[in-house]
């Protein structure tokens, strides 16, 4: 069964680190994470960290249902731009368009996303991330040959936010804070707006900044946070600087008296880099809570600072299986379509032969038996009327009377018989015999009336029946006339 663990990957120019967490129950729980980095190989770098995160996870046996990713500060960069609408399918309808206005230079080959900062009379303010397609592209490419397909691709600074939200959840409304948190390479000053009533403000303040390995922390620290003060149009004065330096080179003194605010450390921060230290994992504390951040994204159902909205929308697992199943559909469709087709041309060619045989038929019917066949005639029918007219015919040929089964030579046996049993008494003289359908004529003549009654009987006793008898006397000969039919004994 596939778990249901959210992966957050944070990809840097050499390194990068992965977090597991697991959403089930209250909060969220880190099921695994670690980091891995590019050491001196011919691959390129990005596909070369991302081919590593692939074989971590199969090796530690981290698993997972969705992923998301963050890109480092040094890929991407930070814009302010105005745009004259204030809903955000607007914006996000035009914003190329004002992104481009505001920088004066072609952005066709960049990827984009955006936030809402302030909403006013005027329209919207917005912070703008850019980012080379080419760029996207690979790592995109990269992620999806591992299996690694993300969801969301965002600015690291934003997954950054997000967790500070969740840390800092219980302020109180008003008390707000300034975020200063330094990494290996990258800084990153945070204002997140605290609660006020039910909703949660968008328009919180992020900026990035890249720092190098000889800089003076506290020095660049300092100038940022006041450039980023400035920056901000609305709100009170800031008086608390929450700071954490991975390099744990900032002198917050010196810092509290520069920027003439209260500085504090991020006590959740110093937490994590503890427990890192305490498990032996070789990660970034900066790096790990990106990464967690950039998973907590994937328990957010509003609006993201996603690329892939951009470049190259997430198509997800379900849309892919609907779109997979829609083209089965439609292949099975086809495929039944086909058949059907199939069968109903040889259907529609038995039944053209079937009228040509039954055209066929109906002429040799009616010349056979002197009758028309209907439409909708009965073939058994068609086969009995044949069946009798063969029967009649081959009857006719053996001399068999149609409707009598005693042939006329047996017949004519039987009542030749019958006159020579008598021809001697009587002097029987036989003129003509005639044979019908239903009886057979005899005419003749015997020497007197009492031989002719005598000859009646004799033929009646071999069985026939005898009609239309007549007799005379003509001189010394009396001529008869009689119809003979069979009658069963």
């Amino acid at each position: 069964m596939e778990s249901q663990n959210y992966l957050g990957i944070y990809i840097s120019k050499n390194t990068a680190t992965a977090v597991s967490v697991d959403p089930k129950g209250k909060g969220e729980k880190i099921s695994g994470y670690f980091s891995v980095s590019v050491q001196d190989q011919e691959q390129p770098a990005i596909q070369n960290l991302i081919s590593q995160i692939a074989q971590n996870c199969e090796q530690k046996n981290i698993t997972f249902s969705n992923v998301a990713v963050a890109l480092d500060c040094a890929i991407y960069m930070q814009h302010n731009v105005h745009s004259d609408f204030t809903d955000s399918k607007q914006i996000a309808s035009t914003i190329r368009f004002d992104t481009e206005e505001a920088l004066t230079t072609d952005i066709s080959d960049v990827a984009l996303a955006f936030e809402i900062n302030s909403i006013g009379e005027n329209g919207s303010d917005l912070t703008v991330f850019t980012a080379q397609r080419k760029i996207l592209s690979e790592v995109l490419l990269s992620l999806q040959q591992h299996n690694l397909d993300p969801i969301t691709i965002e600015p690291d600074v934003n997954c950054l936010l997000r967790l500070i939200r969740q840390k800092n959840s219980s302020s109180e409304p008003g008390q707000e804070n300034i975020f200063g948190i330094l990494s290996d390479h990258s800084g990153y000053l945070i204002v997140p707006q605290s609660a006020v009533g039910d909703e949660t403000q968008q328009n919180s303040t992020v900026r990035t900044f890249l720092v190098g390995p000889r800089q003076n922390r506290t020095e660049l620290l300092t100038r940022e946070i006041l450039i980023t003060m400035a920056l901000m149009q609305s709100g009170e004065p800031k008086k608390s600087l929450k700071v954490f330096d991975s390099a744990g080179a900032i002198n917050t003194e010196k810092l509290g008296e520069s920027s003439n605010l209260v500085i504090e450390n991020i006590h959740w921060l110093d937490n994590t880099e503890n427990e890192i230290q305490a498990s032996s994992h070789n990660t970034n504390t900066v790096d790990f809570s990106i990464a967690y951040g950039t998973a907590l994204a994937l328990f957010e159902k509003e609006h993201s600072v996603n690329f892939r909205d951009d470049f190259n929308p997430f198509q997800g697992k379900i849309i892919k299986k609907q779109k997979a199943l829609k083209f089965t559909m439609v292949s099975f469709v086809i495929l039944f379509v086909a058949i059907g087709l199939y069968f109903h041309t040889q259907l529609f060619s038995t039944n053209r032969n079937i009228k040509k045989l039954h055209n066929r038929f109906a002429q040799e019917y009616a010349a056979v038996t002197f009758d028309t066949l209907k439409k909708d005639f009965s073939m058994n029918t068609a086969k009995k009327n044949l069946n009798k007219l063969k029967t009649s015919i081959e009857n006719q040929r053996k001399g068999i009377i149609p409707g009598d089964d005693t042939s006329i030579s047996s017949k004519l046996t039987l009542l030749l018989s019958a006159f020579n049993k008598c021809a001697a008494k009587t002097d029987l003289y036989l003129e003509k015999i005639t044979l019908n359908e239903k009886d057979i004529v005899v005419t003749g003549d015997t020497s007197s009336r009492a031989n002719t009654t005598k000859l009646f009987d004799i033929v009646k006793n071999e069985g026939f029946s005898i009609s239309n008898d007549r007799d005379q006397t003509v001189g010394n000969r009396n001529i008869f006339s009689m119809s003979l039919a069979i009658e069963p004994k």
